[in-house]
């Protein structure tokens, strides 16, 4: 099942503490950037964006880089429709816990090779003088060691936006959301139409249709919220007024109001025909 066959789909963003999972989405989404090291429980992004011939919902959570809430990391990943794996180029440990991530989504997704994955080295702008991580060693280990996957290897910079964009750009492709004569008409790249942010206490009641996450407590860091916009809601209740029934299909009746018209036609039958002995089923 593609992408696309989904009302709404969620990236799920894993990887270890510090490395700048939080940076790269709010560069992608807020064109901002803050050395700031704040630990991220968990924050949970709404966005909905128009990709020429599809219009794309997309949930984007964004994980503890902690090991000390291992119910809540179960359940990103067993809600997920893709994962972005993330790494510091710049720390060794840090391949080595996203690869404990691929574990943990290979033991408990049977899709996992099926289901898009980018796995992103950050801090790209620190290689020249403390690269410890060489781009050719986790294509070895991601082409050569693990089973056949959908998958991309890139390199980023959240600090100086460099191929931040081309990330989710690859999840499109990857995904195959977008028909292959339809590429041409996006070549515009993702337009954002509208955004929210959803606190773990306020996303049970804004969002409908989508997995839930439960146990998730209320983000510390809010100072972006200015930069977020409610997503916009449409309701259809009350278009179908004065449309005639050959326009539109009949609403179902009520038990009740079947009962009455079933007594109503009972009468009329025993009257037209003088037997009080008809049963009408």
């Amino acid at each position: 099942m593609k992408m696309s066959d989904f009302e709404r789909i969620r990236l799920v963003i894993l990887g270890g503490a510090g490395v700048g999972k939080s940076c790269i989405i709010k560069r992608f989404l807020f064109k901002t950037y803050s050395d700031k090291y704040r630990p991220t429980v968990e924050d949970l992004y709404n966005r909905e964006y128009d990709l020429g011939s599809v219009t794309l919902k997309v949930d984007i959570l964004d994980t503890s880089g902690e090991m000390q809430f291992p119910a809540m990391r179960r359940l990103s990943i067993a809600t997920a429709h893709a994962f972005l794996l993330v790494y510091a180029t710049t720390s060794e440990g840090s391949l080595g816990c996203i690869k404990q991530c691929f574990e943990e989504i290979r033991e408990q997704r049977a899709d996992f090779q099926d289901i898009p994955m980018v796995i992103v080295g950050n801090k790209y702008d620190l290689t020249s003088s403390h690269r410890e991580v060489r781009i050719e060693d986790v294509s070895e280990w991601v082409f050569c060691e693990l089973p056949k996957l959908k998958v991309k290897v890139l390199e980023c910079s959240a600090k100086d936006d460099y191929n931040i964009m081309e990330i989710f750009r690859t999840f499109v492709t990857l995904s195959r959301i977008l028909p292959v004569n339809g590429s041409a008409e996006s070549g515009s790249g993702l337009k954002r139409r509208s955004s929210a942010y959803v606190s773990a206490s306020s996303k049970a009641k804004s969002r409908i249709g989508s997995p839930s996450i439960g146990g998730c407590e209320k983000p510390k860091d809010s100072s972006f919220l200015a930069a977020s916009t409610s997503e916009g809601t449409s309701s259809g209740s009350g278009v179908l007024a004065g449309v005639s029934g050959s326009d539109v299909k009949a609403k179902p009746r009520s038990r009740s109001l079947i009962r009455r018209s079933s007594r109503k036609t009972k009468q009329q039958i025993q009257n037209a025909s003088g037997a009080e002995d008809c049963n009408i089923q």
